[in-house]
Order: C-alpha cells, then structure tokens, then sequence
C-alpha cells in the first residue's frame, strides 16, 4: 500500500463539544461573579442575558456530558430560550451604557454591525439546534454550533 502525498488545504478543526462546555460553564461563573455591585440597569439587563444564555447552554452541555438526563423536549426548549436571548442583545446593547463591573468592550459600540451580525449568528445556530436535537447524538453538534458562535463574539466584544 503507498501513500500519495497530496497538498490540500488543511482542514479547520472545531473546538471538541468538552472544551465547549467547559467555555460555557466558566462563562457562566464569570458572569454571576461579576453581576455583585452592578449599579447601570442596562448593563444588569445585558448581564442577566447573557446569564441565561449562559444558564441554558449549561442545560444542554449537562446532558451531553451525560450528568443530566436527555431530555429533548429540555434540550430544544433551552435552545430556543439561547435563540430570544440573542435576539434581544441587539436592543440590550444598542446604548452604550458603562459600569465598571461590565466585561462589553468599547469595541461593540464602534464595531455594532458586526456585533449585530454574531447576536443573529448566535440566534441561527440556537434556532437550528432547537429543530435537529431528537436524539443525544444531536447535542454534541448543536452545542459545537452555539458554543462556537458565543466564543466567536465573546473573543472581540468582551474583556
């Protein structure tokens, strides 16, 4: 048996469904640490939305990693919860509003329609793992998705 040595174009590798629990569940911790002394209520609005985004991804990295039951009618339902809290960060974040317990970069605001596009990419990839989960099988890729889409944002708009 020989090998060809062929040149293609290397494949981009997503991060494995654990790496993106883990992003998930320290997202939340983080969160919930710094929401203690917020006095703007906007930002406690935006904090509170991404707590549950943050929340319901956990629901659904539980039952992948297997310390919750599969539940699909659970695992849709918190995908679709994912989906409304991302289409609400649009509006939750349109004012650029400060404290110094947010994490929101200054580069939101100077950068809002890309911001706006990876809110709507968040809400896609929640509303398409509302419709694929059926089976336990389907989490490990619906979270990949929504994960992906949370660290892509969270990468340029967070501290």
């Amino acid at each position: 048996m020989t090998i060809e040595n062929t040149q293609q174009a290397p494949m981009k590798t997503l991060p494995q469904p654990a790496t993106l629990i883990t992003f998930a569940i320290l997202a939340l911790a983080t969160t919930a640490l710094a929401h203690n002394g917020v006095k703007n209520a906007a930002v406690m609005a935006r904090m509170n939305g991404m707590s549950a985004i943050a929340t319901n991804l956990k629901t659904i990295g539980q039952m992948a990693k297997g310390k919750t039951q599969f539940n699909a009618t659970t695992a849709k339902s918190a995908a679709n919860a994912i989906a409304a809290h991302a289409a609400d960060s649009s509006d939750l974040f349109r004012a650029r509003e400060t404290d110094p317990k947010s994490e929101a970069k200054d580069l939101i605001w100077q950068n809002y329609a890309d911001f706006e596009s990876k809110a709507r990419d968040l809400e896609t990839a929640a509303l398409n793992a509302a419709r694929s989960i059926e089976a336990k099988s389907d989490l490990a890729p619906a979270l990949t998705a929504i994960a992906t889409t949370c660290k892509a944002c969270h990468s340029l708009y967070r501290e």
